[in-house]
């Protein structure tokens, strides 16, 4: 077997040119080692700005008068309100009203707010940020009453959700995204990185995406994975202080870099490095997903987090209203996924860093518009 297929078969994908290609047979157990330069070359791929629009150019006009519930997995998620703000933008623009309901990050919340939208009697609804597994059964009488669903991050990949009601999980691969967050650290290190991944096992779209990001770091022979860090994104503000502390104690200057699945473990990991005496470039924090406020300013400033493969969240929610459009018109999803990009000190002035987001100077607005002769 070529060593090229060999890393085909570990990472899900082979390099040719600048292009990600999905390999078909399954991960083996053992990775193998990764080329460097096949990770600088995809790091750099997904970290050019300014590309054009790549999405669809086509479909059906506006079906306004729709009402619309919005089932949020937890506000105070800056990737869920991001997508939740674009969504009401696009909303507004196509005619529709709309009613958001908050499930604050609990069991209880999730299955209140799914009864609140229920009795709304919505035409559409749109999840963001739900595990789709963890609320399967509850979402029963919106099929039933053939109410269309669509969602963001409701599972672990992009595209329908099989088994379930979901006609269209909207996302960057959550897998190339962990894969560059991931051989970002690899090229930033020259290969040396020491790795502490955070995840949260609550949800199956965390769990793959940390899982692809400790194969990267395994399949590099000079990295080190210190450990892969299980802790709720609801309670992240509660636990992470004393979890920083905890990792500083045992794995000192071996610890060099750490990958999370959101930005939020960040916020609260930042102000107890820089209280235990650490400087900014000691320890280089990158996440995949969602691209924080929060995240832009300390890659802007140089504190401690170097990059995050930032989604188009304004993008995402314009895309959800424009994939429920098309149910509502019987007609299919366009199964559109946006392109990977890694927000880096680089490229942060770029397709709307200024505005502390990525929101790609693409014309994505104007192309929707169009589409639904608005």
């Amino acid at each position: 077997m070529s060593y090229l297929r060999r890393m085909c078969l570990v990472v899900g994908f082979c390099f040719v040119g600048v292009h990600l290609v999905h390999a078909q047979s399954p991960r083996p157990a053992a990775p193998a080692e990764l080329s460097l330069d096949a990770m600088r070359q995809a790091v750099a791929n997904a970290s050019k700005h300014g590309a054009p629009w790549n999405g669809p150019e086509s479909g059906p006009a506006a079906q306004p008068g729709a009402t619309i519930a919005i089932i949020s997995e937890d506000l105070r998620n800056g990737g869920i309100l991001g997508v939740g703000k674009g969504i009401q933008e696009a909303a507004k623009t196509i005619g529709w009203k709309t009613k958001i309901y908050d499930a604050g990050g609990t069991p209880a919340g999730r299955a209140g707010a799914i009864a609140a939208a229920l009795a709304l009697k919505p035409d559409g609804v749109i999840l963001v940020g739900v595990d789709v597994k963890e609320v399967q059964a509850q979402l029963g009488p919106f099929e039933e009453r053939k109410i269309p669903m669509v969602g963001w991050h409701v599972g672990p990949n992009a595209g329908p959700i099989a088994g379930s009601p979901i006609a269209m999980n909207v996302s960057t691969n959550p897998l190339d995204v962990a894969r560059i967050t991931a051989m970002a650290a690899v090229v930033a290190s020259e290969g040396r990185a020491g790795v502490v991944v955070f995840t949260d096992s609550n949800f199956e779209i965390a769990m793959a995406k940390s899982n692809a990001m400790a194969d990267i770091i395994r399949a590099c022979k000079g990295c080190r994975l210190l450990e892969i860090k299980d802790m709720p994104i609801s309670r992240s503000a509660e636990l992470m202080p004393a979890a920083t502390q905890d990792l500083l104690s045992r794995h000192g200057a071996q610890w060099t870099h750490a990958l999370a699945i959101n930005d939020i473990y960040f916020d609260y990991a930042a102000p107890e490095l820089t209280h235990a005496g650490k400087s900014s470039k000691s320890i280089n924090m990158l996440s995949a997903g969602d691209g924080s406020a929060a995240a832009f300013l300390r890659i802007r400033a140089g504190t401690f987090q170097t990059g995050t493969v930032s989604e188009p969240l304004n993008l995402h929610g314009w895309q959800l209203v424009d994939e429920l459009n098309r149910l509502l018109a019987h007609q299919p999803v366009s199964g559109y996924i946006v392109p990977v990009h890694l927000v880096t000190s680089d490229n942060i002035a770029f397709d709307g860093g200024a505005q502390r987001q990525y929101d790609p100077d693409n014309g994505y607005r104007a192309v929707y518009r169009r589409i639904w002769k608005r």
